[in-house]
């Protein structure tokens, strides 16, 4: 019966699979990002509202109901806004830290050495600045200090004259380090987003909405948008004693990209400058361009330079800060280079031996542990698996970082690592975490995690299809259609950017460039065409199938998106996966 029950859902699956692709040269199945309540939805959506069909399309596929339309295609921070105070302990942080700024307090914010971290602390220092208070911002060294509070930074910080510690994007965890704190005559505030253990550290207030206590349903939010909603509260507060993105996240996107384009913030502005970014920025640019500037130098350099950049409102000092971030970025891609060849050898070989590996645990002598992250996110998108990449130290120790895909909880079997004694520390998200291991609990460490996470990652695999939003030809990729998309944007985590297919679209002049990448021409039978590119597949399945595709038809899919880099202007197709149309029957 088994059997019986296994074939129909594989002609299930071959009937319903979108052009009929059951498996692309990736391995994926590929469906149609809309079920059936959704397409009622979208058509009622495009009749309702006077909207073109795929618009529609794309709204209703990322949950956009009848009556919430014009919020989505315009969300503001003020009609999404909830109220802080349904945060736990949000209350008591805004008071606390509303008296500190009363009464002149010595305030310090400790950061974490990422773009998150980098932001939450500079949004905090610029708040008090306006205030009339100065800030003392500390960011732990990623080589020697590792991530989070630690003790002698905290005990550093009082002594220093420091009264009130607010901790943003970091904290959750740190039990003993910030426990320092009171014993020295100072308190503390914990902001963070990264998921939270059964302890919690003794302090004045912990603003996490992933506590296991907090009931606001704002877990989504990063560290920056909890410390915005912190210090919403705090104005509140303040004013009370003077006067008898998903959809806040999208709003915090959407009316900061605004904001960007008037260039008003010195930092940003200098980071562009040197980065060559000449065009309005976008969610792109955000992530592949300013954001690992901003990065870079907690990963090689000094891991304040971030926060120091988005704070400045000295034009020399941002100059100044943006050339040196741009150099550690530079610096930072030849290192990656390196290590995630090494690493992606390794991890060959490991499923050479087991090619139903649910996690892939890699780790080597001499890798910089600043860019573990970036190098375990390479190796769970070529392989299709979480991953985790650990650099050793000399002491034994070693510093890892692991990324995730949807359905599997990496920072719920961190935690768990820890409490079981495999690891010294560790924590996170559902998707990215990171730990410290010593080195006689590696293969320990192995085993448990893919003991804990073997069946849901087996069963994400298997599941696992590419969502399609619609098929294209590119006569239809103009101005208009991307201002149309654009209106259903920011695109990122939870707001996926949609995906086409070009269906029997011939691949011309393609050629290796630059970093592995591949570059091609899409040429429908009008005679239109399209440019396309696809990013570090050369030496992939991806990458060989196009380099040897010498003009035959293809399914293509990806997502589209405007190619101004370099002064240019043209629309590009940003291929994600491929399929053989005579393959599929």
């Amino acid at each position: 019966m088994g059997a019986v029950h296994k074939l129909e859902r594989e002609q299930h699956d071959r009937c319903d699979a979108f052009l009929g692709v059951h498996a692309s040269v990736r391995g994926f199945a590929w469906r149609d990002r809309l079920d059936a309540a959704a397409a009622k939805t979208a058509v009622a959506i495009s009749q309702r509202h006077g909207l073109p069909e795929l618009l529609g399309r794309v709204l209703a596929s990322r949950g956009v109901g009848i009556d919430q339309v014009t919020t989505a295609l315009d969300p503001t921070v003020r009609a999404l806004m909830p109220d802080p105070s349904t945060v736990r302990d949000m209350d008591k942080a805004a008071v606390r830290l509303a008296q500190a700024i009363a009464a002149g307090e010595p305030i310090a914010v400790f950061g974490d050495y990422d773009v998150d971290g980098a932001c939450s602390a500079a949004l905090v220092q610029r708040f008090l600045a306006a205030h009339g208070r100065q800030a003392r911002i500390y960011i732990p060294d990623r080589m020697t200090e590792g991530y989070g509070p630690n003790r002698e930074a905290i005990e550093g910080l009082v002594r220093e004259g420091s009264r009130l510690i607010v901790t943003v994007d970091c904290g959750t965890t740190g039990v003993e380090a910030l426990g320092a704190a009171a014993p020295l005559g100072a308190d503390v505030i914990v902001v963070d987003h990264h998921q939270a253990g059964e302890r919690l550290p003794d302090v004045v207030a912990i603003v996490n909405p992933n506590r296991h206590d907090d009931l606001s349903g704002l877990g989504n939010l990063c560290a920056a948008g909890v410390t915005f909603l912190l210090l919403v509260a705090t104005m509140r507060e303040l004013r009370q004693r003077v006067v008898p993105l998903q959809g806040l996240n999208r709003a915090y996107v959407a009316k900061g990209l605004q904001a960007m384009r008037g260039r008003r913030n010195v930092g940003l502005r200098a980071l562009a400058d040197a980065a060559g970014l000449a065009v309005a920025p976008t969610p792109y640019h955000l992530g592949f361009v300013l954001g690992p500037r901003i990065n870079a130098g907690g990963r090689i350099g000094d891991a304040a330079l971030g926060a120091r950049l988005l704070a400045t409102g000295d034009a020399m000092e941002a100059q100044r800060l943006a050339v040196l971030l741009d150099k550690l970025n530079r610096e930072r891609k030849t290192i990656e280079a390196r290590i995630v060849e090494e690493a992606a050898a390794s991890a060959d070989r490991l499923l050479d031996a087991d090619p139903e590996l649910p996690l892939l645990v890699v780790a080597g002598e001499g890798w910089h542990k600043g860019v573990v992250g970036l190098v375990a996110s390479r190796l769970t998108e070529r392989f299709r698996r979480p991953a985790c990449v650990i650099a050793w130290e000399e002491s034994g120790l070693g510093t890892g970082s692991l990324r995730s895909l949807d359905g599997i909880d990496i920072g719920a079997a961190v935690r768990a690592a820890v409490e079981a004694g495999h690891l010294t520390k560790g924590g996170g998200h559902a998707m990215a975490a990171g730990l410290t291991v010593d080195r006689t609990q590696f293969d320990a460490l192995q085993n448990f995690l893919r003991a804990r996470l073997g069946a849901t990652a087996r069963a994400s695999r298997a599941a696992h299809a590419l969502a399609i939003d619609g098929a294209l030809t590119p006569a239809a990729v103009n101005d208009e259609f991307l201002d149309l998309m654009e209106r259903a944007g920011p695109y990122g985590q939870g707001n996926p950017q949609p995906r086409f297919v070009f269906p029997a679209h011939r691949v011309k002049f393609a050629k290796t460039v630059g970093e592995a990448h591949v570059r091609c021409v899409l040429e429908a039978g009008d005679g239109s065409r399209l440019d396309a590119v696809a990013f570090r597949v050369a030496d992939q399945p991806l990458g060989a199938a196009l380099l040897a595709s010498s003009g035959m038809p293809l399914h293509v899919a990806g997502h589209l998106r405007r190619d101004t880099w370099g002064g240019r202007d043209r629309h590009e197709l940003i291929i994600e996966d491929l399929a053989n149309p005579r393959a599929q029957h």
